[in-house]
């Protein structure tokens, strides 16, 4: 082991030995209480800097929804349906833009305000204009018909708005933004009791909430760096714990290591254009004139050997990911390649104009090497990994692809030019299809950060957000994935090369009974709280 390794590793420990100590100094340590939980939150569950607050982020962006405080019109069951929860129930006007939802008439809020229509209405008509990751620009405007009934009136049909029903979690009427954040009300099972900014938050039970009363009567919430989770876990004092990619192997005494599949796809946005000199509004530069050609995107495509990343970047802990939606209901098998063929990418390669002409081992074109930069998070372990081995694989057969770690400010600035290690989690097609592969004019938008545009493809995505039957929406998803020799699967355009799907992985006590959960939302672990329990406790 080299003295640069050594250092890192020391480091690391340092760190984890910090933040175990920070946690014991604030109280965190076990205690006897059985109903105590203690977890610590995933790099996709970061600490809200603005607060528990879902109108401007908390668990209401692309990636999950923390159930703990504010509750949502409707929630995803067990075996993964999305059925009422403050709602009753809903129906959609024969044009799709009017949707009808009936609520519970049996709700308070945690400071024993009544819940009603209002609070819906109002909830959603400052969502729409207010900035976060959530898009409600299709939303025209929303009304409370009467107490118990809200009707929502959208710009266009859209067949994807009941997960916007699905992940806005409600704020009663009388809601103050300057305040809200560190001291939210809710209609959710718990209330958040305190919060050390920087470290953790605690939240104790909801005693108004309105459906089974959960087992843990509080819940502490820790925000460590992902460098401490391992550490966390080893000692002892934590009852879920997430598990890093270089923690796969590892075992702890007294943790189960759970497997929850998330549909978390990770792969490498190719700039789509060709660089003509065109900047976004951001004054960013727009196009690449190497993987603006269709013969590099898919000879990467099919040359990487996707399972051999998957066993040796996450320990077998992933499945081989082709489309971004391989797992999906809208996925469609045909828009795949076969991979790990490196011979068949090179002849692609050849086809397409590119050869060695100097012996170096990178092909070139007119003159043009086949040689771009990949950017990617170095704060996110995986990805860094996953950039890596793509780099090797991708030399092997002729392109060279530079790594280049850079925070995501920079990564935006350069992604119309350059290849970006992604990651696509939401299970609503409108952000996995729609704003990933939709043709669209430079807006300095993280999604379709290529700038990907195919007019056949489009039209299918705007067919299926039209259609007020999700079963016939699903069925146009997956057709614009492959249509006439293109679309945005590997298959077809390939403006991407997808990879792997990573599973979440969890560090839990023995003890800790996490209930039954829905397949393909692992990053949202506490998405069925109220069914967690401690099996060797009789409390």
């Amino acid at each position: 082991m080299d003295k640069k390794t050594m250092m890192i590793i020391g480091a690391i420990a340092a760190i984890a030995i910090v933040a175990i100590g920070a946690f014991a100094l604030m109280g965190g340590t076990t205690d006897d209480d059985p109903t105590h939980l203690t977890v610590a939150a995933h790099s996709n569950m970061k600490e809200p800097e603005a607060g528990f607050n879902p109108l401007t982020g908390w668990g209401c962006g692309h990636m999950n929804y923390n159930p703990l405080v504010q509750s949502c019109l409707f929630k995803t069951d067990k075996s993964g349906e999305i059925v009422p929860d403050l709602a009753t129930d809903y129906s959609i006007s024969s044009d799709g833009k009017t949707w009808t939802v009936n609520v519970r008439d049996d709700v308070v809020f945690s400071d024993n305000s009544t819940f009603d229509a209002n609070d819906v209405a109002f909830t959603f008509n400052t969502a729409k204009d207010t900035e976060t990751d959530l898009d409600l620009t299709n939303l025209e405007k929303v009304e409370a018909v009467n107490d118990t009934c809200v009707e929502f009136t959208l710009v266009e049909p859209r067949s994807t708005f009941i997960y916007d029903l699905r992940y806005v979690g409600i704020v009663p009427e009388e809601y103050d933004n300057a305040t809200y954040g560190e001291n939210p009300i809710g209609t959710g099972p718990y209330v958040l009791d305190h919060w050390d900014k920087g470290q953790q938050a605690i939240f104790k039970v909801n005693d108004n909430y309105y459906g089974d009363k959960p087992y843990f009567t509080q819940v502490t919430m820790l925000f460590p760096e992902e460098a401490t989770w391992l550490e966390l876990a080893k000692s002892g004092q934590v009852d879920v714990v997430p598990v890093a990619t270089s923690a796969l192997n590892q075992t702890v005494d007294n943790y189960q290591f759970v497997e929850k599949s998330a549909g978390r796809a990770q792969g490498v946005s190719f700039p789509y254009l060709e660089d003509t000199g065109d900047v976004s509004p951001g004054g960013y530069k727009i196009g690449n004139n190497v993987t603006a050609d269709k013969a590099i995107r898919e000879a990467l495509n099919v040359g990487v050997d996707r399972q051999k990343m998957c066993d040796e970047v996450f320990a077998g802990h992933a499945t081989p990911e082709y489309t971004s939606t391989d797992t999906r209901d809208y996925a469609n098998p045909d828009a795949k390649v076969q991979d790990g063929d490196v011979d068949a990418a090179k002849e692609i390669l050849k086809e397409g104009g590119w050869t060695d002409t100097d012996g170096d081992g990178i092909v070139e074109k007119d003159g043009v090497k086949a040689s771009f930069d990949l950017y990617y998070p170095p704060d996110y372990l995986d990805r860094q990994s996953l950039a890596t081995v793509f780099s090797e694989q991708a030399k092997d057969i002729g392109i060279e692809v530079n790594l280049v770690g850079a925070d995501w400010d920079t990564i935006y600035a350069n992604m119309y030019s350059s290849a970006a290690l992604m990651q696509q989690t939401s299970p609503d097609p409108y952000k996995s299809i729609y704003q990933q592969y939709h043709s669209k004019e430079a807006d300095d938008f993280y999604m379709n950060p290529g700038l990907y545009n195919n007019t056949d493809s489009d039209k299918l995505m705007e067919d299926a957000m039209h259609s007020t039957d999700l079963n016939a929406a699903n069925t146009l998803w997956a057709q614009s994935a492959l249509v006439n020799g293109g679309g945005w699967g590997p298959a077809g355009d390939a403006p991407f090369a997808w990879l792997v799907n990573y599973n979440y992985n969890y560090f839990v006590k023995n003890d800790i009974d996490m209930g039954e959960q829905p397949d393909g939302l692992g990053n949202d672990f506490l998405i069925n709280i109220c069914d967690w329990t401690r099996t060797n406790s009789t409390a």
